[in-house]
């Protein structure tokens, strides 16, 4: 089953291709564009731009970086809803992990309430937090989300500019 790239629907049936991208309608298409330009952004303008970011200051705690993306896992049940997600932080390695053990304690708080799945994706939820807060990802340079993020992020400007 295929995905959409802008809200990461599961396309069933239909939808609408443009290259090699799928949207699930044609108002993600639209919103999507940006995913589109993207691809058109130079690596040296990326590099360029993700290796300030990631030199920069912390945006969440203004301390010295090395600022990079950081994933913190949740879920939340009640009964027979079960509601499970993966967050992006753009943030420093303290911050980073700040962030996965708060999700931690709001996952196993909240997390196990549901049936089944709230059974099964908590201790998932939970070992991915502790895994990502243990893992010692001191790279020496901007790893691939930031460049995806930047990627984007300077196409939606292009994209905004283009339409003014």
């Amino acid at each position: 089953m295929t995905k959409c790239a802008y809200c990461k629907t599961t396309i069933l049936f239909g939808g609408v291709q443009d290259n090699y991208l799928r949207f699930c309608n044609e108002e993600c298409h639209q919103n999507g564009y940006p995913l589109l330009v993207a691809e058109e952004i130079p690596q040296t303008v990326v590099d360029q731009n993700a290796g300030e970011i990631y030199r920069g200051r912390c945006p969440k705690c203004k301390g010295q970086g090395p600022v990079d993306v950081h994933i913190s896992y949740r879920v939340y049940s009640a009964v027979f809803y079960t509601s499970w997600s993966s967050r992006s932080h753009l943030c420093c390695k303290s911050c980073g992990i700040k962030t996965q053990l708060s999700d931690t304690f709001f996952s196993l708080l909240l997390g196990w309430w549901g049936f089944p799945w709230g059974l099964i994706m908590t201790p998932v939820q939970v070992a991915r937090n502790i895994a990502g807060a243990l893992s010692s990802s001191a790279e020496p340079q901007p790893s691939e989300k930031l460049k995806q993020l930047v990627r984007v992020v300077v196409a939606k400007q292009l994209v905004t500019e283009g339409s003014s």
